[in-house]
């Protein structure tokens, strides 16, 4: 494919779609060693009602409203989680499951009974999202990255994912060593004045704006995946958490780049006429990577119990 086609059809989804993989993989680290990785499941779920809700609130879809919405109905659903784990006295699993199925259905069936059809919000892009859609109509070739012209044509689902990338980045590194230390200890964390509390709710919000932001390109299904697979994966190739984090960006870069290219040319290559879904095939990528890394990883038979940093 020549510069003509790639950039303004395949760049900037290519861009958004590892954006999106690399902020969801960064707090999911943090998840799975907590053994909370079933939040990040129920949080690409919660936001979905959140998102319903600014938008009836505000009318329209943008996106400090959106984010306010998804947050909230993240904070929402761990107070559920908690109340119904102390009340009922059940394993917060259980009690996970319970909260993120009724909230997502409680969105999906405020989506099917307000009026949505005037934005691009419905069940299937909850589920799906529409990153093919996301060209870059402007663009006519690499020359057209230094086109101011062009520049501002951009879809502005790239600069919104672009910018919670940083955001989610910049609160891993200011909080690099409370985090590390309350996900390995947090007795100890606790005695040194660390409000694990407080900390692990700044994580599941950071968690929440990562996912709303991937959440309108994407959907649900690569929010899930990128949450658990690259982590996971990468947990079972080392001890260190610094070297887990690399792993992490580099299976989640290459499920998404490898994922985006099997859904458009895999089809074709195998005799068909039509792609696939980008997000479902990058979800498969994301599970495929984290299959062979159960197999082949080194530290596959220490990765049920986290270790050092």
């Amino acid at each position: 494919m020549s510069g003509e086609e790639f950039v303004p059809l395949s760049l900037t989804p290519l861009l958004i779609g590892t954006f999106a993989a690399i902020a969801c993989a960064l707090p999911g680290n943090f998840l799975v060693l907590r053994k909370q990785a079933l939040i990040g499941d129920a949080i690409s779920h919660v936001v979905l009602p959140g998102i319903v809700v600014a938008f009836l609130v505000t009318g329209a879809i943008s996106t400090w409203p959106m984010m306010l919405g998804a947050a909230g109905a993240a904070v929402v659903a761990v107070v559920l989680i908690e109340t119904i784990r102390r009340l009922g006295q059940i394993e917060p699993g259980a009690a996970m499951g319970v909260v993120f199925t009724t909230m997502f259905a409680g969105g999906v069936l405020l989506l099917e009974q307000t009026d949505t059809s005037s934005v691009h919000l419905d069940v299937e892009h909850a589920l799906y999202g529409s990153l093919e859609s996301l060209i870059w109509l402007d663009a006519t070739g690499w020359s057209s990255l230094l086109d101011p012209v062009a520049l501002a044509g951009l879809p502005p689902e790239l600069a919104r994912i672009a910018l919670t990338l940083v955001g989610v980045s910049l609160f891993v590194w200011l909080f690099w060593r409370p985090l590390k230390i309350s996900t390995f200890d947090e007795g100890f964390a606790r005695t040194i004045g660390i409000r694990t509390g407080a900390l692990g709710m700044a994580l599941v919000i950071a968690a929440a704006i990562a996912a709303v932001a991937a959440f309108d390109a994407v959907g649900s299904i690569i929010v899930i995946a990128m949450f658990i697979c690259p982590p996971a994966a990468a947990r079972m190739m080392t001890d260190r958490l610094e070297t887990q984090i690399a792993w992490s960006v580099v299976f989640a870069i290459l499920s998404a780049v490898s994922g985006y290219i099997l859904a458009g040319y895999g089809p074709l290559w195998l005799g068909g006429s039509d792609a696939v879904s980008a997000a479902g095939m990058i979800a498969t990528m994301s599970g495929l990577i984290l299959a062979i890394a159960a197999v082949f990883g080194p530290c596959r038979m220490r990765a049920a119990a986290p270790g050092p940093g």
